[in-house]
């Protein structure tokens, strides 16, 4: 086993490899750029070195300096996490010049799956079944165009290199090809330095099944299957294993086929093989096919962890320091049901935006898992990812495992940043979900009430009560409430999104107070856990950069009102078109004068990894156009107005 190791990632990745690594005793040498300095994952390791500023290319993405950081601290291997370096063969050839081993695949198995045009090609010599479509080297448009009308639409343009959605567009009628090609082509030249794709037939209702695999460069197992159906804009939400509704043939089925694949490159290290599979008639052996092949460790394996008992991340050291595979196939054994949820910090009503801010709070239950990279203070940086954190429950059912995550998520506490936990709750128990019904187009077509959130105005009052009660410090003794000709009556305000609510309070002993809210009056008794409100239990306060009141699922942030504070007034509304993240203008459709109609686009910006359209409002002219692709910009600033209406 290998003495210390240095991690080339950073966030929730790192810390779950240094805590395998410190339960192994090796030690371990975090990197960071500018925006980490402060990070979880630089606490956690035993040592910690500088590689850059805040940008990728700068540091997690500059392969030499992550490389000379591991020599002058003596590590022997560098692991890669996910994302980043993790599948790129130039780095894995230059950590082995450096002396070093990599913790991975070898570079020859990361080209031949790397390109997912070619990887197909080689599928099919394997005998692995793969989607019809066009993988071809030719990228001339038009010879795109034709290829997608001879497949049929609705087809996927889809990014020959990487992952995670990127470069990924769904076109669903010959008119609007060339428009989404454009897009995928250019994202995926921001996100992997590569514009090619392919064109891949679009199977209506699929489902996203993948199989864990490992081997050691001779033989490789399966470690069962992850169904990873429930996604948005082609991201992974809720992953689970097994995938419910598997049959044992079905099983057999993709399992060999997922051990063929790493077979036929002589797979090394952790990897998955990702099929799509046609549900039209079910789950059936001759409806499956290869999508690609991830040369890595995947962000879902902790529920792969959770129902087979292996340490995934042990045995990629294991295997890296020469040992060969711990377990027969015969002796992998599959126990219980285990399913994850992605905490992200995304405003999920404006569209699964990505968010940034403070973490003002963050704490998780007992008795489920909880992957994560930041704890309260923290910042979730416009540079990286926005995954705040990993949630996993197992339970001996699928049915327990859902029940174990949505008690969870009711009981995870997020304060100071925007974030999807409100709809991770409601999508676990969504009673599609609850059947096994899921397919990658179920939250679409569900959107509109996985985005509402319960009309509770009872609910509202409680929390705002609950917030105003905790800001007015009311007493506590015998006098408390005591006042010579009347009760102790006075008001109190707090802000809260833009707004001030106001109310009154009176004390009508030294544990009972009244408080008129909203034109209602409520009646609060004092606990030693909190007040209890109309006879609801103490909900869960904390005071940080604000006051934050948390309910199942949901937190109502407030501040404290500050009658002499002005607002600054700011041009709003309908007029102007404000960045809701920072980011880096990518393009302009629009120009001074043009006439643009409501869901027109304005503008694309890059933020986190991923490309945004910014669409008109209303119905309009073109009054100024305030931005220049290039321009880096901050959440707020101000890109495109309109004329005013008449």
């Amino acid at each position: 086993m290998f003495r210390k190791i240095l991690i080339a990632n950073r966030g929730e990745i790192a810390c779950r490899i240094i805590r395998t690594a410190r339960r192994l005793g090796v030690a371990t040498v975090a990197v960071y750029s500018d925006a980490d300095a402060g990070a979880l994952h630089v606490g956690m390791a035993d040592e910690a070195v500088h590689i850059g500023g805040a940008a990728p290319r700068q540091s997690y993405l500059n392969g030499d300096r992550i490389i000379a950081a591991a020599r002058s601290t003596g590590a022997e291997a560098i692991h890669p996490g996910y994302g980043f370096l993790s599948e790129n063969p130039d780095f894995v050839t230059a950590v082995e010049k450096g002396g070093l081993v990599f913790i991975g695949p070898s570079a020859r198995a990361i080209r031949a799956m790397g390109l997912k045009d070619a990887a197909k090609r080689l599928m099919v010599e394997a005998g692995v079944p793969v989607v019809p479509g066009y993988h071809g080297a030719d990228q001339d448009p038009a010879t795109l165009l034709d290829e997608a009308g001879r497949i049929g639409y609705p087809v996927l343009i889809k990014a020959v290199a990487g992952g995670g959605g990127k470069g990924m567009r769904l076109v669903e009628r010959a008119g609007d090809f060339a428009d989404a090609l454009q897009s995928a082509q250019g994202e995926a030249q921001t996100a992997f330095g590569n514009p090619a794709v392919l064109i891949e037939k679009y199977v209506v209702r699929p489902r996203h099944i993948e199989v864990q695999i490992f081997g050691d460069g001779s033989r490789v197992v399966h470690l069962h299957e992850r169904d990873c159906s429930l996604q948005r804009r082609h991201q992974k939400v809720i992953e689970e294993a097994p995938a419910p509704g598997m049959t044992p043939e079905m099983r057999d089925a993709m399992a060999a086929a997922a051990v063929r694949a790493g077979t036929a490159i002589g797979y090394s290290g952790a990897g998955t093989v990702e099929f799509i599979v046609d549900t039209a008639e079910g789950l059936r052996p001759d409806r499956f096919w290869f999508m690609e092949m991830n040369t890595r460790l995947q962000v879902e394996h902790p529920v792969t962890e959770a129902i087979t008992g292996i340490d995934l991340v042990e045995w990629q050291l294991r295997g890296a320091a020469g040992a060969p595979l711990p377990l027969l196939q015969a002796e992998i054994t599959c126990s219980g049901h285990a399913v994850e949820a992605r905490l992200y910090a995304e405003d999920v009503a404006a569209g699964f935006l990505p968010a940034t801010g403070r973490i003002a709070h963050l704490a998780f239950p007992e008795g489920v898992r909880a992957d994560t990279g930041v704890g309260s203070g923290d910042a979730i940086s416009p540079w990286y990812d926005p995954m705040i954190a990993k949630i996993i429950a197992h339970g001996p059912t699928r049915g327990i495992a859902l029940s174990r995550l949505a008690r969870a998520l009711d009981e995870t506490r997020v304060a100071g940043t925007v974030s999807n936990l409100g709809f991770l709750g409601r999508l676990v128990r969504h009673p599609g979900v609850a059947r096994g019904e899921v397919d990658t187009g179920l939250i679409a077509r569900d959107l509109d009430t996985l985005l509402a959130p319960p009309d509770d105005p009872d609910r509202d009052r409680i929390m705002a009560a609950a917030a105003l009660l905790h800001a007015a410090a009311l007493p506590v003794g015998p006098l408390a409430g005591f006042a010579l000709w009347s009760p102790l009556r006075h008001r109190i305000a707090l802000d809260q999104a833009g707004a001030t609510i106001a109310a009154t309070l009176s004390l009508d002993g030294p544990d009972t107070a009244r408080i008129e809210i909203d034109g209602r009056a409520l009646t609060a008794i004092r606990h030693p856990q909190g007040w209890s409100i109309d006879g609801h239990p103490p909900l869960p306060l904390i005071e940080a950069d604000g006051i934050h009141v948390f309910a199942p699922g949901h937190v109502a942030s407030f501040a404290r009102h500050d009658p002499l504070h002005h607002r600054e007034g700011a041009v709003t509304g309908s007029d102007l078109t404000l960045s809701p993240m920072p980011g880096l203008v990518k393009s302009v459709q629009v120009a001074a004068g043009q006439s643009v109609g409501t869901g027109d686009p304005l503008c694309t910006l890059e933020a986190m990894k991923m490309e945004h359209t910014l669409r008109a409002l209303r119905d309009g002219v073109i009054a100024e156009v305030l931005v220049a692709p290039g321009t880096q910009i901050e959440a707020g600033a101000a890109l495109i107005r309109l004329e005013p209406l008449s």
